[in-house]
């Protein structure tokens, strides 16, 4: 009789809070790289939450307001050890990325010159490609049971990426093709294809995860009460000592606004975001705004973290009477706290009332027909960035990315690579290739 495996045990909070902090440091790529390597740790390396729970939390918090990523994070967080579990996988995914972009931003506007910066983060670009193309791979080979499932995930990359259709837009038809379909062909939108209720846990060796907590109007009200206090406290006590006209004031308000209209990820709200900061408010220059972009691209944490750039840079040149670190320093936590601050409101709320809908066959075709629609999204991202890597603004085709991509393509798939591991050796073969050509 061959033995059976040991099913995991249920992870103490220590244990989860030192996967979080290491999550923070090394989740790069954008979210669908973020989103891979949660889903390669989580679900096929520990066994903490079940394939079905973890696509269905995936589709819960792509229809959020804000980086779904940090929100999948939070939400996994909330349901392994309750609060104080979300608070600290959202905060922790966000902080080493804070703390990085902070220096880069200082440095940035202390020297004016990035340049060995880039030559380092120059070789995470291979590897970002080859995590995004594996997580599509990955998901879709698990999402895509039916060949029209594959259809629709088709349908979602062409939408996208040619004809530039909204995410939201993309994930309403998605889910009304499912609803229609289940009705109309039911063989080919299976309830079960990526989802299933409660039960799925604790089955083929995933955890058994507690019951969630139950959404009640007391809860509601609490959360909702503590969390605008949280939120819009800070920014009342600067508008009361720097002024309603301060620009670190500004920020709070106008970065609160922008988190209730990031819904597609940051790509959706970054034309709106940089038309207001360049143009309306004069916080910061179009190449200045170009500089964050490509900071925040190359540094763990969601791309969305580029608007802490644009609060530490818009506070920097317009501190008041403020030194221009320490209005630097200020316009950068008050643009991070008003971004992510409602992330925990919106899953907190939302959480209890997407487990007890994760048993409605009808929501769970719908959200069987999003998770395809969900695929097409992560290799569009994956075609997009591969697209501008390999034909740089400069001309020419950059030959190296394309070879180390491959490479690290077949790390991750074939033999089992290790996340950090690839990240560690393509940003030393940056670095040396850089350095080498003297670039």
């Amino acid at each position: 009789m061959p033995e059976i495996a040991p099913g995991p045990t249920f992870p103490s909070f220590r244990e989860a809070l030192q996967f979080w902090i290491k999550l923070g440091f090394i989740s790069f790529g954008g979210p669908a790289g973020q989103i891979a390597i949660m889903h390669k740790e989580l679900v096929e390396k520990r066994r903490w939450i079940s394939e079905p729970h973890f696509l269905h939390a995936l589709n819960f918090c792509m229809l959020l307001p804000g980086p779904e990523a940090q929100q999948l994070a939070t939400y996994l967080g909330w349901r392994l050890h309750g609060a104080r579990g979300g608070i600290a996988a959202g905060g922790l995914f966000v902080l080493p990325s804070v703390l990085i972009l902070w220096a880069l931003s200082w440095l940035y506007m202390t020297h004016g010159d990035v340049g060995w910066v880039k030559s380092i983060f120059y070789g995470l670009v291979p590897a970002v490609i080859a995590i995004i193309t594996s997580a599509g791979l990955r998901i879709g080979k698990k999402a895509l049971k039916t060949p029209a499932l594959w259809l629709l995930a088709a349908a979602s990359l062409v939408a996208i990426f040619y004809f530039k259709v909204s995410f939201v837009i993309i994930i309403l038809a998605a889910a009304l093709i499912g609803w229609v379909g289940s009705r109309v062909l039911p063989g080919q939108f299976p309830a079960g294809a990526s989802h299933g209720g409660e039960d799925d846990d604790g089955e083929d060796g995933f955890l058994k995860l507690p019951p969630c907590q139950s959404a009640t109007w007391t809860r509601t009200v609490k959360i909702t009460l503590v969390c605008c206090a949280l939120w819009w406290i800070p920014i009342a006590l600067v508008g009361a000592w720097q002024g309603l006209a301060s620009a670190i004031f500004q920020e709070g308000v106008f970065f609160s606004k922008a988190a209730l209209m990031t819904f597609g990820g940051a790509y959706a709200v970054l034309p709106y975001v940089a038309q207001q900061a360049v143009e309306h408010h004069d916080w910061l220059s179009q190449p200045q705004m170009m500089s964050g972009l490509a900071l925040a691209e190359t540094t763990p944490g969601p791309l969305i973290m580029v608007l802490q750039f644009v609060g530490f840079v818009g506070a920097w040149q317009h501190p008041g009477g403020l030194s221009p670190l320490a209005a630097g320093t200020l316009g950068a936590l008050i643009t991070t706290w008003a971004t992510f601050l409602p992330c925990f409101l919106f899953v907190f709320l939302g959480g209890p009332h997407v487990e007890h809908l994760r048993s409605r066959p009808t929501l769970a075709v719908m959200l069987t027909s999003i998770t395809a629609a969900v695929v097409g999204v992560i290799v569009n991202l994956a075609v997009w960035f591969a697209w501008h890597a390999l034909r740089p603004p400069e001309g020419g085709f950059d030959w190296y990315v394309l070879v180390v991509s491959t490479a690290a393509f077949v790390a991750l798939t074939r033999f089992k690579a290790g996340v950090m591991q690839v990240i560690g050796v393509c940003a030393v073969l940056g670095l040396v290739w850089k350095l080498g050509l003297g670039m």
